[in-house]
């Protein structure tokens, strides 16, 4: 079902807050009370969308509480407002709530749902990703108690969780938002991460083969061996090692054949 844009509805001029969310929840409880008399599809819709431009400053509040955390804020305002018509859509004002009782959870879960399933590079487990949420809390108060960065035991002892479980979960920090390999690692901005990470050698794979090929290539017979050290390791071309040996290229290509596979042939 396609809602209606949502706008904001007009606030009542020089009227304090408390009086404008009282008229607001009137209006509100109001309008399902309408909702619940029609039988029409189209005045339903309507109706709907009336509720949830009434409330829609409500979901906008609650989305800049997410600020700060790498998403455009324009996408958290649409996923608030995504909660926002969950909630007129499932609300039933039988059960005397307050509708906005109903709302404030079903927008707040829909925005840490979509953080929990689409913000993460690496998705840690639930339990973890609100851990997090928790250790930057609890984190930020007792710095503030104690003058210096808490220990993972002082904050584990504070969540009154193990602290292999408060490790674990900082540990996961960078799954939300990993560094880039070009960003910075001093202050200066001349070195970057990526120049701390190794690169394949390719002499160690020379070296293994070196040692596996060693015992095989002394099994050769002397002329063999000489074909193979002028080939592979002074890199000779065929003309060149048959001006060496005394045969044609021809010849050294043929031999070169039969070499190589009695020396594959070895090896497995």
């Amino acid at each position: 079902m396609t809602s209606a844009p949502l706008t904001s509805a007009p606030a009542t001029a020089l009227v304090g807050p408390d009086r404008v969310n009282d008229e607001r929840a009137i209006e509100t409880q109001a309008l399902f009370a309408r909702l619940g008399e029609t039988v029409d599809p189209e005045e339903q819709e309507a109706i709907r969308a009336e509720i949830a431009a009434l409330n829609v400053e409500v979901a906008r509040s609650m989305a800049r509480r997410y600020r700060g955390r790498g998403e455009p804020d324009e996408d958290l305002e649409q996923v608030a407002c995504v909660g926002l018509m969950k909630a007129v859509n499932g609300f039933e004002p039988d059960y005397g709530r307050d509708f906005l009782s109903y709302a404030v959870p079903t927008i707040s879960g829909e925005l840490k749902k979509y953080f929990r399933d689409c913000c993460w590079t690496i998705r840690p487990t639930r339990r973890i990703q609100e851990l997090q949420r928790e250790i930057s809390t609890v984190a930020g108060e007792l710095s503030q108690d104690l003058g210096r960065e808490p220990t993972t035991g002082e904050m584990a002892a504070e969540l009154q969780e193990d602290v292999s479980v408060v490790s674990e979960a900082i540990s996961a920090f960078g799954c939300y938002a990993p560094k880039s390999l070009d960003a910075p690692i001093d202050s200066i901005g001349t070195t970057s991460l990526e120049s701390l990470l190794g690169t394949k050698d390719v002499g160690f794979g020379r070296a293994e083969l070196h040692v596996m090929l060693s015992g095989v290539v002394r099994d050769l017979c002397e002329r063999d061996r000489r074909i193979v050290a002028l080939r592979f390791y002074h890199d000779y071309t065929q003309r060149q090692i048959a001006e060496e040996i005394g045969v044609t290229q021809m010849q050294v290509s043929r031999l070169l054949t039969r070499i190589t596979a009695e020396l594959r042939a070895q090896l497995t």
